[in-house]
């Protein structure tokens, strides 16, 4: 048995051009205009007594401080396809319909996603995050999903369910069947029921094949053909703000919403993200001012929307704007195959490797790159070159370099070393310290004129705390003392 979902968004008009990120204030309402009528309002203008197909006139008669905004088809066909690119995460099946309705086939995703309920939910927790509502249905055939989510939506499981949620459907919704609305009435049929109960042949004749098609596929007695939602091969989206917005933490919501297109592309083509992009557009024209980039490296490449949301969150709080930003374009840069989920049976202490990543990844999008860093050891004996910190997300190799072996090394290493004082011919550091180790020569550093001659020793002091200290060889010329110092602090 096939599982469809159909996504509808009844309120895309509106919702499209007056997003609730931005939503204008105006205690009259909203109202979106389509060849001079209404189209679609908001809750106070229905307040108002508005209505739809009322003229411009009659909207400013009865609230003269409406905002009246014409139809935009193109933000209408740009938030549908990102919501189709979103519901791409969950299915690769994802068709877009007619009449702002997404169809999703996700049999094989069912029990990935925690059964249909779980998956539902997520799918419109998706959708909200392009600030517009949803009505959802569930079906066995892609025709009684498109349907049932067009008329409130429903869950129609099995041959009864599905036939009885279909006879209650209007006849009029069936888009084959609104230009003979006025003979359907005058026969006195108001639903699908009403139509079936009718001759197949007179109603073939009378509507044509149509009709009779939609509903063949609906009930699955005709096989139904899709033209699948087809991903492009690099992924690049952009969003135009409707007005100017001048604090950046506006724009983070046109942001997610265009990670949640990335995360459904990456999805669907099995890849994951290693860095992207997002450019924040200010004025054009005469006053051009370069657009605004933010650059995130990934440690470990993934797809998951909240880590990503996450990551640009911490990276635009620390960002001032120099202008408005009116545009939002986002652009994935690296991408690489994703990583087959983990096969063993028990997870690994401490979290996983990418656990231990996407920590470091959030630190660094909050802290800056030059704040996180990480051991990078260098082949030298002398202590103070071969402690050697780069940040987490620098290319320099990972290769591990050898450290000595069965010597004692501090786990602080103190930028510079502290000359200890001298008490009883015995180094001092708060108390008296006594030498617990034998002694490590270190001699080398010829090659680049800085040449390094000492003798280190593990020190412990009266209170049992532990030092690394070491004493500075003095030739047979010199005439002053060899002198002591503190160059590292143990754990």
């Amino acid at each position: 048995m096939h599982h469809w979902i159909g996504v509808h968004l009844p309120r895309l008009p509106i919702e499209s051009f007056c997003p609730t990120w931005h939503m204008p204030v105006s205690e009259d309402g909203v109202v979106v205009l389509d060849k001079g009528c209404v189209l679609a309002m908001d809750a106070n203008a229905v307040a108002q007594g508005i209505v739809t197909g009322m003229r411009r006139g009659g909207v400013l008669t009865l609230a003269p401080h409406a905002d009246i905004r014409e139809r935009d088809l193109a933000r209408e066909q740009e938030t549908l396809q990102g919501a189709a690119f979103a519901l791409l995460q969950f299915t690769p099946s994802v068709v877009m319909a007619d009449e702002h309705v997404v169809l999703a086939d996700v049999t094989a995703s069912v029990r990935l996603f925690g059964g249909l309920r779980a998956l539902r939910q997520q799918m419109r927790r998706a959708i909200a995050g392009f600030g517009v509502t949803c009505v959802t249905s569930i079906a066995t055939t892609a025709e009684a999903a498109w349907l049932l989510a067009r008329t409130g939506g429903g869950v129609a499981l099995g041959e009864r369910s599905q036939a009885r949620a279909l006879a209650r459907v209007p006849v009029t919704v069936v888009p084959a069947a609104r230009r003979y609305a006025e003979w359907f009435d005058g026969l006195g049929c108001t639903t699908l029921a009403d139509v079936m109960r009718l001759p197949r042949a007179g109603l073939k004749k009378r509507c044509g094949t149509a009709l009779l098609d939609t509903i063949d596929r609906a009930v699955g007695a005709a096989p139904e053909v899709h033209d699948w939602l087809e991903m492009p091969p690099t992924f690049e989206a952009r969003i135009e703000l409707p007005d100017r917005i001048e604090h950046v933490e506006a724009t983070l919501f046109a942001a997610r919403r265009m990670t949640l297109q990335m995360t459904g592309w990456l999805a669907a083509r099995q890849l994951a993200v290693a860095r992207f992009a997002l450019f924040l557009e200010h004025e054009r024209g005469r006053c051009a001012i370069e657009p605004t980039e933010v650059e995130i490296a990934l440690g470990e490449p993934t797809w998951h929307e909240e880590h990503l949301v996450r990551l640009l969150k911490e990276r635009l709080a620390r960002i001032e704007l120099t202008a408005p930003v009116i545009a939002m374009r986002l652009e994935a840069r690296d991408v690489r195959p994703a990583d087959a989920p983990s096969d063993s049976l028990f997870p690994e202490p401490g979290g996983t490797p990418q656990d231990h990543a996407r920590l470091m990844e959030l630190l660094v999008a909050r802290l800056g790159a030059e704040n996180v860093l990480r051991a990078s050891p260098l082949a030298d004996h002398r202590p103070e070159k071969a402690a050697r910190w780069i940040p987490t997300s620098s290319e320099v190799s990972r290769e591990r370099t050898p450290l000595p072996r069965d010597l004692p090394r501090p786990a602080w290493l103190l930028d510079a070393p502290i000359q200890l004082i001298m008490r009883g011919h015995r180094p001092f550091y708060g108390t008296p310290l006594r030498m617990v180790s034998p002694g490590e020569r270190i001699e080398c550093g010829w090659q680049d004129g800085e040449t390094v001659t000492r003798d280190y020793f593990v020190a412990e002091s009266e209170n049992n705390l532990h030092y690394w200290i070491y004493r500075e060889r003095v030739g047979s010329r010199d005439e002053r003392e060899p002198r002591w110092f503190l160059h590292g602090l143990f754990g």
